[in-house]
Parts: C-alpha cells; structure tokens; sequence
C-alpha cells in the first residue's frame, strides 16, 4: 500500500470532512430511547440465551481516572479516593452475577475487554479480585482474545501482572502524542521513560499484542511534531496502532472548553497530519484497515479483512464477527439479536438499579427488518470494504437495486471521485476510499438526514 497511499490529494480530504457517525453501530448511538427498560432487557436477554450456543464478547467499563484529560470523550469520574473503586468493583459484580442468572454457561467468551476510564487505575488486588470473579462466572474459550486498556502513568509491574493473571493477552497503550508542548496543552503529562517501561514489562510478560493509541488534531500539534511520535511509534514496532481523529465535542463534552481552541490545528493542518501519518505507517509496512486503524499484515486484524471476518463494534473492529456483545458497568453498552441497550451514564442511578436487583438499563433500541438489513450493508463497507450484491438478495429475499435505489444513486459522487465501483454483482471500495468510509456508508443509512438537521451530535469524519 506504500504506492497508493503515496500521495494522498488534500482537496479530497477536505471536501468531505463533514459531521458523520462512526458506525460502531447501525443504528447510531443517537437514535437509542427511554421506552427500552430493564424489564424489556430481562425477556430480550432470557430470549437470547435459550438453546443458543453462539460465542459472546464481554466488555467491562471502569470509568474512573486520576486526573482529566481535556480532549477525552469517554465517561468519566475523576476521583482519587479509592473508596469510590471498591464500591464499583462491588457493583460490577452485582450486575454479572444478576446477568449470569440468564445467561448459559454452554456459552463460550470469545472476547473481553476491560475499557474506560482508566481500567489500570484500580489496585492489581481489585484487579485480581473483580478478574477472578469474571473467570469464575463465564466460561472462556482457551482462544479468547482479552483486551485491556492501559495509562502508563501511575502503572506497575504488577498491574500487568494481575491482569495477565487473569487471562489478559492484548493491550492497548495510551500515548496519544509524545510532545511535551500537546501534552501540556491536554493536561496529560506523560514522560515517554513510563510508555517504553509498559512496553517492555507487557513483553516480558508475553502479551501477544501491543496496541498504541495516538490522537490527531490536538492542541499545539504540527505535522514536523506529529511526525517525530509516529517514528518513536514505529520504533516500538507494536501490532498494532489506532490514530484517532480528535473529536472536538464541546457542546457534548463541557470540559473541552478548557482546550484554547487557538491552539487547535486550522483545518488544513489537520488533514495534512492525517495524509502524513497514512503515508508514513503505510510506508512503514503496516496495513490500513480503515478510518483509525493500522496493523502488522500478521496481525489477526489483516487476515480477518482479507478473508471477510472482520467486525465492527463499539470497541472499534473486531476479529470476532457473530459474537453477542454485552457490557458491564457505568454507559457500557450491549448489542444481540435485534437489540442495543445502554447503561445508566450516572454512578448514582447504576447503583440504584442493581441495589433494586434490576439490570441498570437506561435506553435502547429494538431494531426493525430495514435496519437489520441496513445494517448488515453498512457493516459490510466498513469491514470487507465491497458489498456482494447477490449474497445481499439471497439474504433477505430483496431486489439490491430496487432496494437500495436512493443509497446507490448517493454514491454517484464516489463513483465519479473512482473511489467506489460498481457493477451488475458488487459495490466496491477502492484503496484511497478507506479514508472516507464513514462517508459512503451514510448513503446506506435512513436516518442520516433528519439527524444532520438536530443538534450537532456527530465529530467530522476525517
């Protein structure tokens, strides 16, 4: 992909970084409501889990940090009393040993994560403790794929080790940008001595798979200062690295006001990082899955995509297509059968739910035979980057064309950029189009329009 990402046309990037979802689902985040509680919750749950023997992926969400990091997104408590950790470890444990009363142990966990937050903020004993309690309530395939977000700051060795402990093959390390001048500006002092002091103890515990997570467009960031992180990067040499695009969210998330928006790269900046940073790790042997995403073309990532397992979920892609997700914990969100259901976002209400033995349900959404269909579609862009017209009709018993005939008449303009062809069989995704997948997926998507016109709930897409 060296060549083709070579030299990558600004003009293009700019005309469409527009507003757009990210797709971690279909429907969008946006459109879950109140009417879906925890009684609908329980039926949908004991529905699912009758004679069904389908893999499963855990996600638990710890949300606590240190200190506030300004460009953060997440749900967040900021505490340094630890009190406020064990009560949360007491909590979590409620709602699994509420879940597992539902749940059938037939099922095999094909993929945990533990994600935040700072989930290496608690103690390696409550790590150990809330660990070991997961363990002894699901029943883990010997290839799970277990995933840990990681700060470096305040980490131990023997943090690592308790989560290793615990079954803990895959960590995802949070850099965002090794200059000092962004980190200051961020509010995330993070002295690169701590990051190489994770990367090597995770190494010498035998993790196999080493994630780092960058953001792009954050204050007092350059192309030449970027530039100098993505090389540290790629001396590091992880399988893996995500580059996020900074979603500068005030209205959504009050505490980035506290970025100078001075400090913000213009426009044109942004976009020529992002066309240096694809050019460069492209350039540097990993493979571009798409939107963040790049692997070593070893990585379990590479292969799904070429061999059409990949998956999209709420963690980002995933190699475990077909596995019901639920989550645990503050905001974390499951999705199953025709279902998404979110947690309650307040400590307050979580607690009060499971203190009333009730699953901590604040809103959902029930899809219906368009969305299933819609979804599937969209899912098919963003991971295997062409859609099988014909396996789409066998499918759901539909006319592709006649069908879809709005969306495809929307991607004329891709087709016209030659980002996106077409024939009587397949829609496909040319190279340059992974830059812009959020774009041509929403002319799949029948609800696009009338949210556009809401409020602003959506970051750019590039």
């Amino acid at each position: 992909m060296k060549k083709i990402f070579s030299n990558i046309d600004i003009n293009f990037l700019r005309r469409y970084d527009k507003p757009g979802p990210r797709y971690t689902s279909y429907p969008s985040a946006p459109l879950f409501n109140k009417e879906y509680n925890s009684e609908i919750f329980c039926a949908d749950l004991s529905n699912n889990n009758e004679n069904n023997l389908n893999p499963i992926s855990l996600y638990f969400h710890i949300p606590f940090c240190d200190t506030l990091c300004y460009f953060c997104g997440c749900t967040t408590i900021i505490t340094p009393n630890i009190q406020h950790l064990e009560d949360y470890v007491s909590y979590i444990k409620k709602e699994i040993s509420l879940f597992t009363k539902y749940y059938s142990n037939k099922r095999q966990v094909v993929q945990l994560h533990w994600g935040g937050g700072t989930p290496s903020y608690l103690k390696p004993k409550q790590i150990l403790d809330l660990g070991n309690f997961i363990k002894n309530k699901f029943n883990f395939s010997e290839n799970i794929e277990y995933g840990v977000e990681i700060d470096p700051r305040g980490l131990t060795f023997d943090h690592l080790q308790a989560f290793h402990d615990v079954g803990m093959n895959r960590v995802s390390i949070g850099v965002q940008d090794f200059n000092e001048e962004v980190q200051r500006a961020t509010n995330r002092i993070q002295p690169e001595d701590i990051t190489l002091s994770s990367i090597k103890w995770s190494r010498q515990l035998g993790i196999k798979s080493i994630n780092i997570d960058l953001i792009y467009g954050l204050p007092k960031q350059t192309v030449s200062s970027f530039e100098i992180t993505l090389s540290k990067v790629i001396n590091i040499s992880p399988e893996r690295i995500a580059v996020f695009n900074f979603a500068y969210v005030p209205w959504m998330k009050p505490h980035q006001k506290l970025i100078n928006q001075k400090d913000l790269p213009k426009t044109e900046e942004k976009l020529e990082i992002l066309k240096m940073t694809i050019e460069k790790l492209t350039g540097a042997g990993y493979v571009y899955i798409g939107m963040d995403h790049f692997v070593k073309p070893t990585d379990d990532m590479a292969i799904a995509q070429k061999n059409k397992t990949l998956y999209r979920n709420f963690q980002g892609y995933s190699t475990n297509a077909g596995a019901d997700l639920f989550g645990f914990g503050m905001s974390s969100i499951s999705h199953f059968d025709n279902v998404y259901s979110q947690n309650h976002k307040n400590l307050a209400d979580y607690y009060q739910s499971l203190d009333n033995n009730q699953f901590p349900i604040s809103l959902g959404y029930k899809m219906n035979r368009d969305d299933v269909i819609r979804k599937y579609v969209i899912m098919k862009l963003m991971c295997d980057l062409e859609v099988d017209k014909i396996q789409v009709e066998q499918k759901f018993m539909i006319n592709f064309n006649e069908y879809f005939k709005d969306s495809i008449s929307k991607l004329e303009e891709f087709k016209e950029q030659g980002v996106v062809y077409e024939d009587s069989s397949r829609i496909v995704i040319g190279d340059i189009g992974r830059l812009i997948l959020r774009n041509i997926a929403m002319c799949f998507d029948a609800y696009i329009e009338r949210l556009l016109k809401e409020k602003p709930i959506f970051s750019k897409t590039i």
